[in-house]
């Protein structure tokens, strides 16, 4: 018996809850498209493959990702003038390493010489972030990874490249976003 996914399922006294029966459908059909193409392996799909479910496999695999925030304070980079070179050709080899890896989301820097701007729900606003919050600055990275120990082997790489210690916060799920 097959419901859809905003509706609950009854089987016998068993009763489905809407987003693991659709979870469990999902499933059923990223098996049904790897049988169709046996080389496909987990967590290396891409969109414009010939799989035929590919699209609900990377659906599937983008729902048990959380996304990590990696990030440091601009008072942190303590690297020498000298160094800062390396230090911009070492994390640029990561962030490329993390985009072939299917990774990367989004990242850079707070551009610290524009102030910020605190914006009212009304519209108004006025120059400055809050007056009794820390200065938002630094450098930061959001990756896509299954697991805090895959989070914080990358936040790893990322303190060697920048040469400076790494603040790794995970992002709460929002299914709706």
């Amino acid at each position: 018996m097959r419901c859809s996914a905003y509706e609950g399922c009854q089987s016998g006294r068993r009763i489905w809850l809407p987003f693991f029966h659709s979870l469990l459908w999902d499933i059923a059909q990223w098996t049904e498209g790897l049988a169709a193409a046996p080389s496909t392996t987990v967590g290396t799909a891409c969109l414009n493959s010939s799989v035929k479910n590919e699209p609900r496999l990377h659906s599937l695999r983008k729902r048990s990702m959380a996304k990590y925030l990696i990030s440091f304070p601009s008072a942190a980079m303590v690297a020498p003038a000298s160094e800062m070179e390396a230090v911009s050709r070492d994390s640029h080899t990561v962030i490329e390493e993390a985009k072939a890896a299917g990774v990367y989301v989004f990242g850079g820097g707070i551009n610290e010489s524009v102030p910020p701007v605190l914006v009212s729900a009304d519209g108004t606003f006025s120059d400055g972030g809050y007056s009794w919050a820390p200065p938002l600055n630094g450098g930061f990275a959001v990756f896509e990874l299954p697991s805090r120990q895959e989070a914080i082997a990358w936040a790893a790489r990322l303190a060697k490249a920048c040469r400076c210690q790494q603040e790794l916060r995970v992002f709460g799920f929002d299914p709706a976003s």
